[in-house]
């Protein structure tokens, strides 16, 4: 049976007889757990042991972390071997060793305890107008969700993953047994579940903090038994959308595979954080390349070369927001669009190819959406075709931010590809469709803290 669509009018089975959790199959399935959150007495501040999520989290951040309090979450999510061991593999191997003997610790000595009871956790992140990031207010529920491949139809990924990280989480989460970070997940459903979260919010948080980024975090518990089971009902007629974490959704699904010989496998579930996007609208950024090894004077060359492809380029005037806006104006008409610098403040916006080149470098067997998508284009013509680019974490990086892009490539020697943002409503056709857009397509926020609340799979 397939998934119903987001907001669809099924109506489940109704739930058995004093199991407020039990909820149909075919679609989300949402359960309470025993959450493991930090003792305010035991550390600094709340918000001194929160973390970004792992993957955005550059070398200098984790060091900040790291010296903001000593049991800050980060030590977990992207923990340190010890000095004495060697070589790649005793390198992982003792990293997560060392955060499973950390979380252990820090559990013996009160620093983390868990709740009393099994609950869903009400999460809210605001911010001001004059945040960095502009006004915003977020509202979602955290529980542990059944995991499910993509034959299910439940859970929709929209991005590829890479091998290697994938493998890191996994060593990671077998080692420490745990969920340490929620991943996030974006549903629409039909309104009782997003009651429930509005009631809940008008009563006393189990914590309130600000991060240094000017975020206000606050955390509820629903325990109620006929409040769970109004959001059981609900979320039973949808499916989510992975907006961010697809790796640690893969290594969920790993390791319920290693797993399944297990009856009633604390494995089959997986901490998220679902938000309503009816309610709550993610933002949806690009996430942009560096190539390492592709100096700007090669890669411009290449493209004029291949000028009888249908490649258009040209110097931008102004600062990198100038460029921004050039690249915002060039998607308006419906150009591929990308935005070339050195990191030396000069910008040069290229669009293009022609058709016969797309056909000729992008596979046919997709839909025309995707066919055209700027990460599409960039992976399969620029990169593989024009650039000879090799697909590796030595050739090509990741940011996040366009800033840190230029300032990645100034560093490097490199070449900076700065992209316009996915559009939602794209991202959601293409995975209803079971097709995957190229890894690190999109970048949706805000993104969940990382440590407010952890879930053991010692306590089920």
């Amino acid at each position: 049976m397939s998934a119903p669509s987001a907001g669809s009018g099924a109506t489940p089975p109704p739930s058995g007889p004093g199991d407020p959790g039990h909820v149909a199959t075919a679609g989300l399935a949402l359960s309470p757990f025993r959450g493991l959150r930090y003792v305010p007495e035991r550390v600094g501040t709340l918000a001194a042991v929160t973390s970004p999520p792992y993957d955005v989290v550059d070398p200098h951040r984790r060091l900040s972390l790291e010296t903001a309090d000593p049991h800050n979450v980060v030590r977990l999510i992207l923990p340190r071997p010890e000095p004495e061991d060697t070589g790649e593999r005793a390198d992982r191997d003792t990293r997560y060793r060392h955060a499973a003997r950390l979380l252990d610790s820090w559990l013996r000595e009160g620093v983390l305890a868990p709740d009393p009871q099994p609950a869903l956790y009400v999460y809210e992140q605001r911010t001001a107008a004059d945040s960095p990031s502009g006004e915003l207010l977020q509202r979602g529920l955290i529980g542990a969700l059944a995991v499910s491949g993509r034959e299910g139809a439940v859970v929709l990924p929209h991005e590829d993953v890479m091998p290697r990280p994938v493998a890191d989480r996994v060593g990671l989460m077998r080692t420490t047994r745990a969920n340490l970070e929620p991943l996030l997940l974006t549903y629409r459903g039909k309104g009782p579940a997003a009651a429930v979260i509005e009631r809940t919010v008008t009563g006393e948080p189990l914590l309130t903090t600000t991060t240094s980024d000017g975020t206000r975090h606050r955390l509820w518990a629903v325990t109620d038994p006929a409040e769970l089971g109004e959001v059981s009902r609900d979320l039973a007629t949808c499916r989510a959308l992975i907006a961010d974490g697809h790796h640690r959704w893969e290594m969920y699904l790993r390791l319920q595979r290693e797993h399944r010989h297990l009856p009633l496998s604390p494995w089959d579930r997986g901490m998220v954080l679902l938000v309503d996007t009816a309610r709550y609208p993610l933002r949806v950024r690009a996430i942009h390349r560096v190539l390492y090894r592709l100096p700007p004077c090669q890669a411009l060359d290449a493209l004029r070369s291949g000028a009888e492809d249908g490649w258009q380029l040209s110097e931008l005037s102004g600062d990198l927001d100038d460029a921004l806006t050039a690249l915002a104006a060039a998607k308006q008409r419906g150009d591929n669009a990308f935005v070339l610098t050195g990191g030396d403040s000069v910008y040069h916006l290229l669009t293009g190819p022609d058709e016969a080149l797309l056909n000729t470098t992008v596979a046919k067997d997709k839909p025309e959406e995707w066919r055209h998508l700027d990460a599409t284009v960039l992976h399969t013509t620029l990169l593989e075709h024009v650039w000879q680019v090799p697909d590796g974490p030595d050739d090509i990086g990741y940011l996040h931010a366009a800033v840190a892009a230029e300032r990645e490539a100034a560093r490097s020697g490199g070449t900076a590809v700065l992209l316009h943002p996915v559009d939602e409503g794209v991202v959601r056709r293409l995975a209803e469709q079971g097709v995957t857009m190229p890894r690190k397509s999109t970048s949706f926020g805000p993104k969940p803290a990382s440590g407010l609340v952890l879930r053991s799979l010692e306590l089920g």
